[in-house]
Order: structure tokens, then sequence, then C-alpha cells
């Protein structure tokens, strides 16, 4: 394998100068600098992408941890943090946590293992305590869509509350009164607070929400469809459903035209996320747009920022808020 030393003999350069090249230093004439590029490729030199980050003070890779590899949202999640990474030629290291404790863990201690000083991290299962933790020990560690006071700082998180009552208002102001609500089943921050939200709304409007209005299962297609079948057997009533995210809304509208219940005649159905799959459901869902692409640049941003030795500003906070995407999904009645 060819060698900086090998590059400067056949470009007729000195050490430093391709050092220059290879680290996008100033001091070199274009044609010179394209001359060892050219010689580079054609020897088949690979600069060492750890050895390149201690001389340009800037992380190699960005670590990021995020639930599942598969799920829509968490693609559009790493597609806001590739966009930045590219512009700043940094390379991504890709682990999924599955909300569990020991593989969250496993993710960002795998990531640390790689020399990840940059590193975007969504998790769900890990204490408090842990992630402070992390937060000290690692320069570039940013939490993404959690927010925890004493390292706000490095938080880009979303104000699910305010979401919560954005989505219940919108029915509310339609004339709905009896409302379902299918819910996560894990118990993380973002189902609690979206819920903590919807009651926000609903006590505010002066109409009750009976427990047994209330349906949990996995954030999935296929547990939109589970928990309108428990709240159809209950003989429960209600004209519109508020869901987790655009998968169980999804789920849930298959399971209500199963049941010749038509949408949005009869029920009104409310997502939340706006990924893609809202503008292709029939009718389209109306649902709340989660800014995840953006937050997860912003996050990235950061990340990179801290890793090169800019310490975070002390009492800033990156608090983003959903906002309604009314489509067809949504009568009044």
């Amino acid at each position: 394998m060819a060698t900086i030393k090998d590059i400067a003999n056949a470009a007729g350069v000195s050490l430093a100068t391709v050092s220059r090249v290879i680290n996008d230093g100033p001091k070199v004439g274009k044609e010179t600098r394209e001359r060892v590029k050219n010689i580079m490729r054609e020897m088949g030199y690979r600069p060492n992408a750890n050895a390149r980050a201690l001389v340009t003070k800037r992380s190699a890779s960005l670590g990021v941890v995020i639930a599942e590899l598969l799920d829509p949202f968490f693609a559009t999640l790493a597609h806001g943090i590739e966009t930045t990474t590219r512009q700043h030629n940094v390379q991504i290291l890709m682990s999924a946590g599955s909300i569990a404790r020991e593989t969250e863990l496993k993710a960002i201690e795998t990531l640390l293992e790689h020399r990840c000083e940059a590193m975007v991290v969504h998790s769900k299962a890990l204490d408090d305590d842990t992630l402070i933790e992390f937060a000290q020990q690692v320069p570039g560690f940013v939490l993404i869509n959690r927010h925890i006071k004493k390292i706000s700082n490095r938080c880009v998180w979303l104000d699910n509350e305010a979401g919560g009552r954005l989505m219940a208002e919108h029915v509310l102001h339609q004339g709905h009164k009896k409302l379902a609500v299918i819910s996560s089943k894990y118990r993380i921050d973002d189902p609690v607070e979206r819920l903590t939200g919807i009651r926000q709304a609903i006590q505010a409007a002066g109409i009750s929400l009976p427990d047994e209005n209330i349906e949990f299962a996995s954030p999935d297609q296929e547990g939109g469809e589970t928990a309108i079948q428990n709240l159809l057997t209950r003989g429960v009533e209600f004209s519109a459903v508020l869901a987790y995210n655009d998968a169980m809304a999804s789920g849930a509208m298959t399971m209500l035209l199963d049941h010749n219940i038509p949408i949005p005649a009869q029920v009104s159905v409310v997502g939340y996320d706006d990924v893609i799959l809202a503008k292709y459901c029939r009718p389209k869902l109306t649902t709340l747009h989660y800014p995840i692409e953006l937050m997860a640049s912003k996050a990235a941003e950061l990340a990179l920022l801290y890793a090169s030795g800019i310490r975070p500003q002390e009492g800033i906070t990156y608090k983003y808020t959903p906002t309604i995407v009314k489509r067809e999904s949504v009568a009044r009645i």
C-alpha cells in the first residue's frame, strides 16, 4: 500500500505539501494540488481518517444511534444527518438501539470503540444519569428527540405536549366530542407527553376522555389495527381517533374501512410525524408535522461543532414545535 512518502516522491514535492493536500490546507498551488491528488488516485492511496482528524481538529466520523433502521421516521432522521455530514466530508457510523437499555448502551459503546467524538443519539431506554455521563465523556455528544435539563444545550427536541394539544384542538374545533386515543405501548416520554397534551386540550374544552377510550399497542400499522379492533370490540363510541404516529393512524384507517366505517364521514383520524406514508393514505392523512429532518441536521451540526473543540453555550436549548398539516381525514360534524 502506498504511503505519504511514496506520494511525495512520485509528485516531486515535500511531505508537508502532501499533508496539506490531504488535509485541504493552504499554501498549495492549484496545479500542484491536482497533481498530488491524481497521483494519490493512481497509487490507490487512502488517507487514515483518524490521523487526519488529529491534524484538522475535526471528527473523522459521526456516530448515530437510532431506534429502528426500517422505520420511515428514522430514515428521514438519518437523511437529515447525512445532509450535514456530507457538507463536512464526514462519514456516518450508524447503529440501532431498539428502545432497549442494553442495546442502546452497546450501540453507544460500539461507536466509542470506533473513536467517534461526534455522536447524535436517539435514546429512549437509557436513564438521564447515564446519558449525562456520556455527555461529560464525549466532546460531541448530542441527544435528539429527548430533553434533559442538565444538558439542555446538547438536546435537540420536540415539544410533544404542544403536539398533543394541537391534534386534539383540531378535531375539537371541528365539533368532535367523543374521542379515542391509540398510543404506543412503550413506556417512554413521547407517548406520555402527547397524551398529556391531548388531556390538556380536552379538559380545557370541558369534556372528558375516559380510560376505556385509550388503547395502547405497538407503534406501527399492526398496532393501529389492533388498537381500533379492541376499541370496536368493547363498543367504545368515538367520532375521531388521535393516533400516536402515522403508522398507527394508517393501520387504524385500514381496520375502520374493513368494518365499513367511512373516513372521515363517520370517523375522523389524525396522525403524528408527517412521514411520506401520510400523503399516500386514502383519504390523505391529516397529521402533525414533526420537523425531524431539520432537527437531525441541527443535531449533526452541533455534534461536529462540539467535537471540534467548541464548548456548548450554557442555557441554550434547541426546542422545536410541531404544526398541523390539514389533509382529508378529518371532517366537521
